[in-house]
C-alpha cells in the first residue's frame, strides 16, 4: 500500500515541484556555509542556462 501511495504522489506532482524537491535535497546535503553557497550558485547558473532572462520578456 505504501508503494502505491508513493507512486500516486510521484505521478501527480508537477515538474516544478519535483525540481524544487530535488534542489532542496541537494542543498540540504551541504556540509558547511561555503558548500551551501557553492551549491546555490551552481543551481542559479543551471537555471539561467535553462531559462534565459531574455526569453522571459516575450
Amino acid at each position: 500500500m505504501y508503494l502505491l501511495s508513493r507512486l500516486f504522489l510521484f505521478l501527480t506532482k508537477s515538474s516544478d515541484e519535483i525540481e524544487k524537491e530535488r534542489d532542496d535535497a541537494y542543498l540540504a546535503e551541504a556540509t558547511d556555509l561555503y558548500d551551501l553557497e557553492f551549491r546555490l550558485r551552481k543551481l542559479d547558473r543551471q537555471k539561467a542556462v535553462r531559462h534565459p532572462s531574455w526569453m522571459a520578456s516575450r
